[in-house]
């Protein structure tokens, strides 16, 4: 299955592996959440439970409400923010059409903001991101708006797949290790275990994003995203700062926003600054991976502003 826009279509192996996600424990739903005022879907139930077609999914309710719904509908993801303009175009589209499906697939809505690791689990590197998810495992992907006939196309491709999809082959066993201790917070651990896929099987590009989503949680540990991002706007020139931004920019799925901000700095400051940016640039390329049109771009945008 693809996205009808096929160029925008982004699932991979590298994207997510939900078997990390597995062993968190769970606890009750979060409540549900009042439709918005002139919400198409403000008929359609809302919240957790059976009967439920939009549901608002953290962290702790993920296993329950995403990976074991989805073993007898599928669920479909809607990652969005607050502050994200083109999730207020798609969300409501979305809704709608969970709401005239009438329960024949969920819509999970998953708030990054809120839900920082889960977002990081699903490599998220722009809003909105939307997953289709069946028997337990990722099926298809796409970012960015999607014009409803298009969107409607792709839901059909979904509940096809929903009615007979056989769950995805088993991921390597040594990414579940060093995911699950990503999850957990433990870093050190993380950090081995990629680097032990990495002395096994050079350049496995699951295990660099593993290795550099590691050095991006050590950065901004303890960082309040919001002060880390009025100080980058108040001192435009000083690099540490813009850094910091850019990484927080990462894990709010903002990354193209954050290569922007890098590749200006480059731009800004003095040669001898530069190699700096650059290395840090590059490591959050990795956490995207090769493939990523966004990456791609960036990269062609660095090579400019440095040469």
């Amino acid at each position: 299955m693809s996205d009808p826009r096929d160029s925008q279509s982004i699932f991979t192996r590298g994207a997510v592996d939900l078997s990390a996600l597995r062993a968190q424990a769970t606890a009750p739903a979060a409540p549900s959440r009042p439709p918005a005022a002139g919400s198409a879907a403000g008929g359609a139930a809302t919240g957790g439970g059976a009967g439920a077609v939009i549901i608002d999914v953290t962290e702790a309710t993920f296993q329950t409400e995403v990976l074991e719904r989805s073993l007898t509908t599928p669920v479909v993801i809607d990652f969005w923010a607050e502050w994200c303009g083109p999730c207020k175009q798609l969300s409501p589209v979305l809704e709608k059409l969970a709401s005239e499906h009438d329960g024949a697939w969920v819509l999970a809505k998953i708030d990054v903001d809120s839900n920082p690791r889960l977002a990081q689990m699903f490599r998220v590197q722009g809003i909105p991101m939307v997953y289709a998810v069946v028997n337990g495992q990722p099926l298809d992907a796409f970012s960015g708006v999607v014009p409803e006939a298009q969107l409607r196309q792709w839901l059909d491709a979904v509940l096809k797949a929903g009615g007979g999809a056989a769950p995805e082959p088993a991921a390597d066993p040594r990414l579940d290790e060093a995911d699950q201790a990503l999850l957990a917070g433990d870093l050190d651990g993380a950090e081995r275990a990629y680097q032990k896929i990495l002395s096994e099987s050079p350049g496995d590009a699951a295990a660099e994003a593993g290795v550099a989503q590691v050095t991006l949680a050590r950065r901004t540990d303890g960082a309040d995203p919001t002060a880390v991002l009025a100080a980058a706007q108040a001192t435009p020139d000083d690099v540490d700062a813009q850094l910091l931004a850019a990484d927080v920019e990462v894990l709010s799925g903002q990354a193209e926003a954050a290569y922007r901000r890098l590749v200006e700095l480059v731009r800004r400051v003095e040669p001898a600054q530069r190699e700096r940016i650059r290395e840090h640039l590059v490591s959050l390329f990795a956490i995207a991976g090769p493939d990523d049109p966004a990456v791609a771009a960036a990269r062609r945008a660095l090579a400019s502003a440095l040469f």
